[in-house]
């Protein structure tokens, strides 16, 4: 899995969900019992979870913000630190697929 790989994924699910509104945020994700702004935070935490194991530091808890629009911008941040961070192709095949299966999920 390569950067390039990670880099459009990260794009086509902040192009899936860049135009939200609130109340599309906060609606229920298709699977699980989860709103959509949740599951996404979760993965901008398990991402910046990567890049800490990658650089060999602890990992810290991401902020949840008050305002759920800026859950795009906290993805594009925490995926450019994975991957400046120098990860792997196995930790970028995992970041991939969380960020492929959280498009679908949404």
């Amino acid at each position: 899995m390569s950067a390039t790989e990670l880099d459009q994924a990260v794009r086509l699910l902040v192009g899936q969900v860049g135009h939200w509104q609130q109340p599309r945020w906060a609606a229920t994700a298709t699977t699980g019992n989860v709103p959509r702004a949740d599951l996404v935070h979760r993965l901008v935490q398990e991402i910046a979870n990567l890049a800490a194991d990658v650089e060999g530091q602890p990992r810290r808890v991401v902020p949840r913000l008050d305002n759920d629009l800026a859950l795009p911008d906290q993805l594009r941040v925490v995926a450019a630190d994975l991957l400046a961070a120098g990860a792997g192709d196995e930790v970028l095949a995992r970041a991939a697929a969380e960020v492929t299966a959280t498009r679908g999920a949404l």
